[in-house]
């Protein structure tokens, strides 16, 4: 028997382990953690032994998220356009493949600073092709309410090996060499792919045509761009990436020169991480009944900060990782408390690609801090790059003095499906259009205020969906009419608009409907636009033009 604590929700905490699938696959991806844990401690540590520079070594962890900046986003679209469990089990695959690859270079003494990196790169563009799958089918694995909780859990997943796996890594490392440890990775995949294979998602079917992948790209960064919230998530993890990745970047170089250690002292000191790490994770629940969301946050920063500067003034090994504890927790704390902001404010239609977004802010962050710590610590030493970096991570924190991120709410995202499309005199195609739409109110004027207030919030959602052209109109000869007109540039995309409505969008519909004062409900018209040209007379005679 589980001995579960309920959330501030009501839901327990561990509630998600009682899902068969997520079960199994936090199951196989621990494992695999593990692996790929084992395998970044072999390939820093290598990188120590061949690299000619310390900017070389903070490379690594350059080359490790920057594919996720590059390609998060095509992978976001991929994971919200197509059957996200074979998107997952070609990532896996592929990534199996490269870590046999590297395994065998690694053997037979092939490996340079620069083919490393590019392993380690190839690795890691697999990561992020799996990533916005990955987060996105916790949703198909568990209920909505259910989805902090197994957010909270697959990152106590991932740290708790982060506790263990470095240190084990570091132990294969200096036992039986990096190619040992890259074998290690290797195997970890398997047992996750099988899981995949064997994964049966119940997903609904679209009845609409998918969406071509500059399209699904263009509405993902649309839908950020709308959502004010969401767009403080993303400068708020940029910021802690850019000057929290400065730890991990350089601890490789902090074991070697500063407390003077070698593989196993590396490895230790990534399971204190770790281990704070899932402390981190065991009391976010707590933290968020607790604090406001930016408070939570500037606490990481400040946190963090204060991991920075002890590594950088410490000389002893266990020092060092006691600050390191204070660091992993508040890595995840704030890493977390993002992800679960921005998978309960999408909906689901979109949050591949929200959620691919969100990585490449925050894994850009880490990437250009990996690299420009790097190139401090190459010119002035490692403690240096620290003590800026712990600075910056302050800087990052007061931040939320000018953007302080929203208080996190529970809405329901769930598609409305209340649309049905039209009976239409025209025969239109799918791709016919461009579409316009009118819708007509009658309002009162002492509820004027009120409804250009409700209809700011209307466009927001029209624009944010995919609408174009958005205006609102007064009639001159009638001030108490209002008009509502918006573009939609085929007909196909009117009803894949309409589509996206969810049921906490369908409030402020419901609250313009009240403020509706005609017998009727609000007038609908929709129209499809026409080139006046003499030479198209004749095709306009014949039937509706596709564009």
């Amino acid at each position: 028997m589980i001995d579960e604590k309920p959330d501030s929700e009501g839901v327990s905490a561990l509630a998600p382990f009682r899902h068969g699938i997520f079960r199994a696959v936090w199951s196989a991806s621990l494992v695999s953690n593990f692996g790929g844990l084992i395998q970044g401690v072999g390939a820093a540590w290598m990188m120590t032994t061949i690299a000619t520079s310390p900017y070389q070594v903070a490379l690594v962890q350059a080359s490790t998220t920057l594919p996720i900046m590059l390609f998060a986003l095509v992978a976001g679209a991929i994971a919200d356009s197509f059957d996200r469990r074979k998107v997952m089990l070609v990532a896996q695959t592929f990534m199996l493949v490269v870590s046999v690859l590297l395994t065998v270079f690694t053997y037979y003494n092939l490996l340079t600073p620069w083919t490393l990196l590019a392993f380690t790169f190839l690795i890691d563009s697999g990561t992020a092709l799996n990533s916005p799958s990955w987060q996105a089918s916790v949703g198909d694995m568990v209920p909505r309410n259910k989805v902090p909780a197994a957010v909270a859990l697959n990152s106590m997943g991932f740290n708790l090996t982060r506790s263990v796996g470095p240190a084990i890594g570091g132990i294969i490392v200096a036992a039986a060499g990096a190619a040992a440890a890259f074998a290690a990775n290797a195997v970890s995949y398997i047992g996750l792919i099988i899981v995949m294979a064997r994964w049966k998602p119940d997903v609904p079917v679209s009845t609409l045509p998918r969406e071509s992948l500059g399209a699904a790209m263009g509405a993902g960064l649309r839908y950020v761009a709308m959502s004010p919230n969401i767009g403080k998530v993303l400068v708020r993890g940029a910021a802690f990436g850019f000057s929290a990745g400065a730890v991990l970047a350089l601890l490789p170089l902090v074991a070697r020169d500063v407390v003077k250690g070698d593989a196993l002292t590396y490895g230790i000191m990534l399971g204190s991480f770790g281990i704070g790490a899932v402390g981190g994770a065991l009391i976010s629940v707590r933290l968020r009944q607790l604090l406001s969301s930016e408070t939570m946050v500037r606490c990481a920063f400040a946190g963090f900060a204060v991991c920075a500067f002890n590594a950088a003034l410490s000389h002893h090994a266990w020092q060092t990782s006691l600050g390191l504890l204070v660091g992993g927790a508040c890595w995840v704390i704030a890493l977390s408390h993002f992800n679960v902001t921005v998978q309960m404010a999408t909906p689901r239609w979109v949050v591949g690609r929200v959620l691919s977004v969100y990585q490449t802010a925050t894994f850009g962050g880490i990437a250009l801090g990996s690299w420009i710590w790097g190139v401090v610590a190459d010119a002035h030493g490692a403690e240096t790059a620290l003590i800026a970096a712990a600075i910056a991570m302050l800087a990052g924190g007061a931040i939320g003095l000018v953007l302080p991120l929203p208080q996190q709410q529970v809405l329901n995202l769930d598609p409305l499906n209340r649309f049905k499309e039209p009976h239409l005199a025209l025969d239109l195609k799918p791709r016919s259009g461009p579409i316009a739409i009118m819708i007509e109110y009658i309002i009162r004027h002492e509820d004027e205020a009120e409804f250009l207030a409700t209809m700011a919030e209307r466009g927001r959602i029209r624009r944010r969906d995919g609408a174009r052209n958005w205006t609102l109109a007064r009639d001159l000869e009638n001030p108490s009419i209002w008009i509502e007109h918006y573009h939609t540039p085929t007909w196909l995309e009117y009803v894949r608009h309409n589509g996206r409505i969810t049921h906490a969008d369908a409030m402020v519909g419901e609250r313009l409907r009240a403020l509706h004062s005609g017998d009727e409900p609000p007038r609908v018209r929709r129209v499809i636009e026409r080139p006046t040209t003499a030479g198209t007379a004749l095709v306009m005679a014949k039937g509706p033009i596709e564009h």
